[in-house]
């Protein structure tokens, strides 16, 4: 059976980590379990042993140290092979790729786009929408060459970013719910609702649009939903309720949700994300139109 470029990203990741929970938590944004389970299927298809592990330590067997370096020159070659495809099928124009998960709003793109128009003749945006699956908003495997992203995104080194807004968390209810009729919602209101989650590959993002970090207790998840589409269906319908920026409820008018102001929460931070050491002069120019237009937070970055 082939190996997937996959399988060879996850080994990396434990081989360099050497330890699967950090791998799976901080690297790769997926369950711990599951990486054990692609690791062995790894080990299956080589018919090799690559690591050898107990409760409290992973070490290299000698494959393991043997297919190291072989699969980090795979995977970026792959990794590079794939961008070159993309620019490749792009065409003879230049275009900067935009990956996005929730509607940008907020007069960003209009502004940007006349902005490189000045600077960057020439040069157009093409915009990607990437399921909240891929918490790098597509710039992991290339897909796009920045992104406008909610934090948090993985701190592994291999992406830098900087805040160009801060905005309250709200609620969206269903239109008949309890608390509807309130003008705000305390969070410690809102503690035992049914709520809407991102994928668990979505990791720590997950984590923040629960607010698990504000509970004494788990949060009461009852579904969950890839894309923005889906969250909203899912509260429309009466499923259950989500956090959402003040900006994207604004940009999300639906007959059959509302939104209101949550109390007792931190505030939820919109950033430009870009590879790390990407120098390009349009990835420079998105990145700081982006501040211009919108920044009312000081800049952060990996």
């Amino acid at each position: 059976m082939d190996v997937h470029v996959r399988d060879l990203r996850y080994f990396v990741a434990v081989a360099e980590e050497l330890s699967f929970t950090r791998a799976a938590r901080e690297r790769l944004f997926i369950s711990q379990p599951a990486l054990s389970k692609q690791i062995r299927q790894l080990e299956s298809s080589l018919r090799v042993k690559l690591f050898e592990r107990d409760k409290r330590t992973v070490v290299l067997t000698p494959a393991g140290h043997d297919l190291l370096p072989r699969a980090r020159a795979l995977v970026e070659e792959w990794d590079n092979t794939r961008r070159a495809l993309v620019l490749a099928a792009a065409g003879p124009e230049p275009a900067l790729r935009v990956g996005f998960q929730t509607r940008i709003g907020r007069g960003l793109i209009p502004s940007v786009t006349e902005r490189m128009a000045e600077l960057l003749p020439g040069w157009r945006l093409q915009f990607r929408q990437v399921p909240w699956n891929d918490p790098t908003a597509g710039l992991r495997d290339g897909e796009v060459d920045v992104a406008v992203a909610w934090l948090p995104v993985p701190d592994s080194g291999e992406l830098s970013w900087r805040v160009v807004a801060n905005e309250d968390r709200w609620v969206a209810l269903p239109r008949r719910h309890r608390l509807a009729a309130h003008a705000e919602v305390a969070f410690a209101e809102l503690a035992d609702e049914p709520f809407i989650a991102l994928p668990a590959d979505a990791g720590p993002l997950r984590d923040f649009w629960l607010a698990l970090d504000h509970r004494s207790r788990p949060a009461r998840v009852v579904a969950e939903a890839a894309t923005s589409d889906e969250v909203f269906e899912a509260v429309g319908s009466g499923l259950g309720v989500v956090l959402v920026s003040a900006g994207n409820a604004e940009a999300n008018p639906l007959d059959d949700v509302v939104y209101r102001p949550v109390t007792g929460l931190s505030p939820s931070s919109l950033a430009v994300v870009w590879r790390t050491g990407d120098q390009r002069p349009a990835v420079r120019v998105f990145v700081e139109a982006c501040a211009s237009c919108l920044c009312r937070a000081p800049a952060a970055g990996a």
